[in-house]
């Protein structure tokens, strides 16, 4: 997914982690429980930069699991994925 969308300056691209629905000994979790907003940083963009045009690079790297806000960020599908 990350070579088709490339993030631009300060960007990165997150692809939501879905938590699993039963546990390893069998018990169904509730649909509460299920909704978890961390991710997978997929690509990350080159950084931003400062009055003096220097690149302030960006602190996450690619495949850390960052936490995301609930209503933050912009949501795409791409081949039946969010990001």
């Amino acid at each position: 997914m990350a070579k088709r969308l490339i993030p631009l300056f300060n960007r990165i691209l997150v692809e939501k982690i879905v938590p699993p629905s039963k546990t390893n000994s069998g018990i169904i979790l509730p649909e509460k429980t299920t909704k978890l907003n961390s991710g997978k940083v997929v690509a990350v963009g080159l950084g931003a930069r400062d009055r003096d045009g220097k690149l302030i690079p960006l602190h996450v790297k690619e495949g850390d699991t960052v936490l995301l806000p609930e209503y933050g960020g912009t949501e795409v599908k791409l081949n039946d994925k969010e990001a």
